[in-house]
């Protein structure tokens, strides 16, 4: 195998954008999953009990472990809570505080005939055939 391909291939701007995109998200994640268990759970907690992990239910041979599928969902729920609000909210508000909105010149008009869509300088509609006069 040739590695000139093989570094060409790696060094492309996709791949090494990639790369960069999956290790941020992992640190991200990382440390939303922090701020829920160590700042958000705490605070459901304060009123009762916050961890349900030892709630089960037997039924013959068979356990249900409900009370762990209890904390993955507020842990899910409070996860998404963060994100929504401390991470989507403020980058749309940023988003918007920065957007510039440019007017642009229309390049196409209508075929008086056919009322199909023409360049603005055509002298010919390309549909019809019909001679129209050019927009300058």
């Amino acid at each position: 195998m040739n590695h000139y391909h093989f570094r060409t291939f790696i060094l492309r701007g996709n791949v090494v954008d990639l790369a960069v995109g999956v290790v941020m998200g992992a640190a991200f994640g990382a440390v939303v999953t922090a701020f829920v268990k160590d700042i958000l759970t705490p605070l459901i907690s304060i009123p009762g009990k916050a961890n349900f992990g030892d709630l089960a239910l037997q039924v013959g041979g068979a356990r249900f472990l409900y009370g762990d599928f209890l904390n993955n969902l507020v842990s899910f729920v409070l996860i998404s809570f963060a994100i929504f609000f401390f991470v989507v909210k403020p980058v749309n508000a940023l988003m918007n505080r920065f957007k510039t909105e440019t007017a642009t010149e229309p390049t196409t008009r209508e075929c008086p005939e056919c009322l199909s869509s023409i360049p603005i300088k055509a002298t010919r509609c390309a549909f019809c055939t019909a001679t129209v006069s050019p927009t300058v």
